[in-house]
């Protein structure tokens, strides 16, 4: 299937740059309304310390020292690599029909890797400590800490998206140049120093390899392996050993980096008209993917949950009865599953296809990979192989910091589309140019 926007004129590729509507305005007082919360909370976090979010070393209840933070780092995190790894499958592949979409999934994955970066921040306690303790470990003992691991992964895939980023939008603001906002020329002129239409060529086959770069090192390297390996290889952890964690966390990823796209592109095409720039026939390609994604994920958990029960060792046993047995657990697994279902049955009934109900379960879906994602970090300690935090009572409960540290982080992501959308096309020239031919190495 491919789709056809060549008649999609420029001004029509520009409106988000050049207006200003009430919607805009509302969305960026929520946006920052929701990082001024965060930030009062953080601030308590600064002046009184981690103590506040009951995160200490017998933990909120149930004896957990790591909670909603890392699950939503993690989180973040796949959302980011799933991200990148769409638009470089576009570019690698030839799926033109996901081209108008594809720099929408660019600039997620660097907002989600912001707030991944932030979710280090804050949890270790007082931002000096990622000088004191990541800096001097970095790079000579990466390979002990954890922590470090995150920081180098984080800045790896940024410098990674920033640079296949910042070469397309070259292209796009060199022939958009007249009809870009005047205020901002200081930031084009930096953005094309030293540009020439000869280097189009060049800089196609530099993406080329970028992207190729990407999807070999992400199953590799990043979110299918050092992410997960950081749980995996922990044998006294029952619930986080074990090969499956890879393939789980990348299955995660790109499920919930499917979902957030589909979030995106329909606010912009809800917001500009950009029915004719981003039909229809976009989002239910992106439905088939977040369905057979969403299929994978949910096989996954069923090798762990099988694994678990069946003539598995006492502690392993435990954590996969103590998973199944929580309620929070089943209704995740659910959202994504009726979005699976949901992509399968507009795939045999086209009729029942409504792009609303796919973003209604889109955020099902994130809602339901973050709930897994903070499930498995907590009962991964609260069910270890050494019962460390034996005869400590009560489940954990994330505290009001720890939801807005959440929340702040969405704002953020909020925030960061609703100002790149006023400096530069969000959408690429190619995906509206007849005369574009993929450049391969």
């Amino acid at each position: 299937m491919s789709v056809d926007v060549t008649g999609v004129d420029r001004d029509t590729l520009l409106r988000p740059v050049r207006s200003v509507s009430k919607r805009y305005l509302v969305a960026l007082a929520v946006a920052v309304g929701l990082i001024g919360v965060w930030l009062a909370f953080y601030y308590q976090q600064l002046r009184h310390g981690l103590i506040v979010t009951n995160l200490s070393d017998w933990g909120s209840g149930g004896g957990v020292p790591w909670g909603l933070y890392i699950g939503a780092f993690i989180w973040w995190v796949g959302i980011a690599h799933g991200g990148i790894i769409l638009s470089a499958a576009v570019r690698l592949l030839g799926m033109d029909t996901y081209q108008p979409v594809a720099r929408l999934a660019e600039l997620l994955t660097i907002a989600a890797l912001t707030c991944a970066g932030i979710f280090i921040l804050i949890h270790v306690g007082r931002p000096d400590r990622l000088v004191t303790s990541v800096i001097p470990a970095w790079p000579t003992r990466v390979q002990w800490s954890p922590l470090t691991w995150d920081v180098t992964v984080i800045t790896a895939y940024f410098v990674l998206t920033a640079t296949y980023l910042g070469l397309t939008i070259r292209y796009d603001v060199h022939r958009l140049r007249d009809r870009l906002p005047d205020r901002f020329d200081p930031l084009y002129r930096a953005l094309l120093v030293g540009y020439s239409e000869k280097e189009d060529a060049v800089v196609e086959r530099m993406v080329w390899w970028i992207a190729f770069a990407i999807i070999i090192m992400a199953p590799l390297l990043l979110h299918g392996g050092v992410i997960p390996w950081l749980f995996s290889l922990l044998p006294s952890m029952a619930g986080w050993a074990g090969g499956v964690q890879g393939p789980s966390f990348l299955s995660i990823a790109l499920t919930s980096a499917v979902s957030g796209i589909i979030i995106i592109s329909a606010a912009f095409r809800y917001a500009y008209g950009w029915e004719e720039l981003i039909p229809d026939a976009v989002f239910h390609g992106l439905g088939k993917w977040l369905g057979f994604f969403s299929l994978i994920f949910l096989w996954l958990q069923l090798q762990q949950v099988i694994t678990g029960i069946f003539a598995a060792p006492t502690t392993l046993q435990h954590a996969a009865e103590v998973k199944i047995s929580t309620p929070l657990y089943w209704v995740a697994i659910g959202l994504v599953a009726v979005a699976m279902l949901y992509a399968f049955a507009t795939s045999l009934r086209p009729d029942l296809f409504s792009v609303r109900a796919l973003v209604g379960l889109s955020v099902g879906v994130l809602a339901g990979t973050l709930a897994e994602k903070v499930l498995f970090v907590v009962e991964g300690l609260q069910h270890a192989h050494l019962d460390v935090y034996a005869g400590v009572p009560g489940p954990y409960v994330p505290s009001a910091i720890e939801i807005s540290a959440l929340l702040g982080t969405i704002g953020v992501v909020v925030l960061f589309f609703l100002v790149v959308s006023k400096v530069i096309p969000v959408v690429e020239l190619h995906a509206i140019e007849d005369d574009h031919e993929e450049v391969n190495p």
